[in-house]
C-alpha cells in the first residue's frame, strides 16, 4: 500500500485546509465533496479550531491519520455540518 515515508511526507507538503475542510464537508486529503456523494463514508482524521478535520475512509484516512478508520470518534451529522459552515470572504 503506502509506506510510512509517503504518508508523512505528504502531511508535511499539505497545503492549508479549506473553509469546506474546516467544516467537514469535504476529505481533507482527496477534497471529496461529503455534500455531493454521502454515504457516511467519512472518518473524524483530526481536530482544528475545535472541528473536527474529515477524510474519505480507507487510504485517505490513512494518510491523514495513520489509521484506515481515522480517529475512534463519530463525525458530526452532515446537516450540522452544513449549518456551521462558513464560507469564505468574497
Amino acid at each position: 500500500m503506502y509506506s510510512q515515508d509517503s504518508i508523512s511526507g505528504r502531511r508535511r507538503g499539505r497545503s492549508e485546509p479549506t473553509a469546506e475542510m474546516l467544516s467537514g464537508l469535504a476529505c481533507s486529503v482527496c477534497g471529496a465533496d461529503f455534500r455531493q456523494a454521502h454515504d457516511g463514508d467519512e472518518a473524524v482524521v483530526s481536530h482544528r479550531d475545535d472541528k473536527q478535520l474529515l477524510a474519505c475512509h480507507g487510504t485517505c484516512a490513512r494518510m491523514a491519520s495513520g489509521s484506515v478508520t481515522g480517529l475512534d470518534e463519530p463525525p458530526l451529522p452532515l446537516a450540522e455540518r452544513v449549518r456551521r459552515h462558513v464560507p469564505p470572504p468574497p
